[in-house]
């Protein structure tokens, strides 16, 4: 079975406000046994209370987030400037993954530009795999967009055939593409999943508002977004068929994510998915 975790960007001011250690104690109480480390920087304080919760806690330092250069998107030490930081902290920390959290924007804009960066990513993943560690790509929904008819998917699959996929389901639901079919279309390759509904809310009164006063663009732009983050269970993502299929398709890693919890605290939040998650199984 997939080991089952946390993103820990969704607790990244609590780091910056308690330190790493006292938040690795609360997500081990909560019954998670691994953690993915997402824009928390990898300083020396922070690794030390990362291997002591491996330690201690006998937590598992799943994936860490890196990006192949500087620039707008990176998340994590970058490959080019601090590729052997990068590998000894995976080593140090037992840790077998390490994840690119976004495309370079310039990628999701142009087939030229997207299968450059994918080369990129195959030479970086290549050369990791020297190291021990597997490169995996995290998509978004714009990962369903097409270039001459081929899936950015495809086209990162094509360039890229060393680099692993870390498979955010609601995206791709946000995408338009049923999770299942692209668990099945990818099997093999999906390596860790971030495991977060798609949830619909009602439209706001305020939308109605618009409406009567006129406002018709104003409406259909309320009409339009109401779709949220949402906690595990809360949403219409039908996990029991999903999860499965997901260890079918190669998936090692469970991680709960939630980019907005809209004001609640992340970690009653996270304690709602981690509550659902037992009651099919997990």
């Amino acid at each position: 079975m997939a080991t089952l975790g946390v993103m820990m960007m969704m607790l990244k001011d609590q780091v910056a406000e308690q330190g790493m250690y006292p938040v690795l104690e609360r997500i081990a109480a909560m019954d998670l046994a691994a953690v993915e480390v997402s824009q928390i920087p990898m300083t020396e304080e922070n690794t030390a209370d990362l291997e002591r919760g491996v330690a201690e806690l006998g937590l598992d330092v799943g994936a860490l987030s890196v990006a192949l250069k500087p620039g707008r998107v990176a998340t994590g030490d970058n490959l080019a400037e601090n590729y052997d930081k990068v590998v000894s902290d995976c080593h140090r920390l037992g840790t077998r993954f390490a994840r690119i959290g976004m495309m370079p924007f310039e990628a999701m804009m142009a087939k030229e530009a997207a299968e450059t960066w994918a080369s990129e990513c195959q030479t970086a993943a290549e050369r990791l795999a020297s190291d021990g560690i597997t490169l995996c790509y995290h998509n978004h929904h714009v990962d369903l967009t097409r270039f001459d008819g081929e899936l950015l998917f495809d086209l990162v699959r094509r360039v890229a055939p060393a680099l692993n996929f870390e498979v955010d389901l609601h995206w791709v639901q946000r995408g338009g593409m049923a999770p299942l079919d692209m668990l099945k279309r990818y099997s093999g390759v999906c390596r860790i999943i971030h495991v977060k509904d798609f949830r619909v809310t009602s439209v706001p009164a305020s939308a109605l508002e618009l409406l009567t006063a006129g406002d018709f663009s104003g409406w259909q732009n309320a009409f339009n977004n109401i779709v949220q983050f949402a906690e595990v269970g809360q949403g219409n993502m039908n996990w029991p068929e999903l999860l499965p299929a997901a260890e079918a398709a190669g998936a090692e890693y469970f991680f709960i994510e939630q980019d907005d919890t809209y004001g609640r605290d992340p970690y009653d939040c996270i304690a709602d998915s981690r509550e659902y998650l037992a009651t099919i199984g997990y």
